[in-house]
């Protein structure tokens, strides 16, 4: 489920780390509405740095990620951190971290699947109801490159999540996009600015998802504390003990070191 990257990352406990892009097989050879042809898959990744610096990510591309809409940082200008959950299926802990967001007045995103919209949408309500962004992450899944030459599975990815979210809701979904596993090519990247959507990645994660392999709580609050950095996208999964652990006490340093807490503009 998860890329070489995320298990190199669980191997080395929060080392920084690097990989190699491989290619999708394509069945197309031709552009089709104007898209990019290039479908080379991508992984995500980052180096860290210290002393609240940014991190350094692999966008030594042939062409650039603001051209499709796509960022991995906010504001660099100010002290502010974005957080963002994936949520692919509810481990019981939403709850408790939705209660932490509302004591310390903390806006949050949440980037779900649609089987986890659909299977609760008493949650989806509650997040939506105290002031944080529901988010796009796809219905089944995929890596995004796969599907970028069925154009009609591509957009049916999106745009389901979407409209669940609305017949919960009554409300439009906000336009963001995470691509699982952190899976992308120029051509995914295009189709998703097509259909609307800005494709968010991350400046900071950790080895966070796995519910049996749990990092230990102190670790892994001093681990999101040295990754502060200005404009920080957090990646955090709402299926882990810890990060419910640490949250609470996260928070607290964060502000005590200057910094606040926003969503991504609009």
């Amino acid at each position: 489920m998860y890329s070489f990257f995320t298990l190199f990352l669980l191997w080395f406990s929060f080392f920084p780390l690097s990989l190699q892009a491989g290619p999708i097989p394509s069945n197309s050879s031709t552009k089709e509405q104007g898209l990019p042809i290039n479908n080379m898959k991508i992984d995500w990744w980052l180096v860290r740095a210290k002393n609240h610096e940014l991190p350094g990510f692999n966008t030594q591309l042939s062409f650039k990620l603001e051209d499709y809409d796509a960022l991995c940082l906010g504001d660099t200008s100010r002290k502010v951190i974005y957080l963002t959950f994936d949520e692919g299926y509810e481990n019981g802990y939403t709850p408790q971290i939705l209660d932490i967001l509302k004591a310390k007045n903390v806006p949050a995103m949440f980037f779900v699947t649609d089987p986890y919209l659909t299977q609760n949408p008493a949650i989806i309500t509650r997040m939506t109801d105290e002031g944080h962004l529901v988010v796009n992450h796809s219905v089944h899944h995929p890596s995004m490159p796969s599907i970028a030459n069925d154009l009609e599975k591509f957009k049916n990815e999106l745009l389901t999540v979407a409209t669940h979210y609305k017949e919960i809701t009554g409300k439009e979904m906000p336009p963001f996009f995470r691509p699982p596993m952190g899976h992308y090519s120029e051509r995914s990247l295009a189709l998703t600015q097509q259909l609307g959507y800005k494709t968010v990645f991350w400046s900071f994660a950790y080895a966070d998802w796995d519910p049996k392999k749990q990092p230990e709580p102190s670790h892994a609050k001093t681990v999101m504390v040295n990754g502060l950095h200005n404009g920080a996208i957090y990646l955090l999964h709402a299926v882990s003990k810890t990060n419910t652990e640490v949250l609470d006490p996260f928070i607290d340093d964060a502000r005590s070191l200057g910094y606040t807490f926003e969503l991504l503009p609009y």
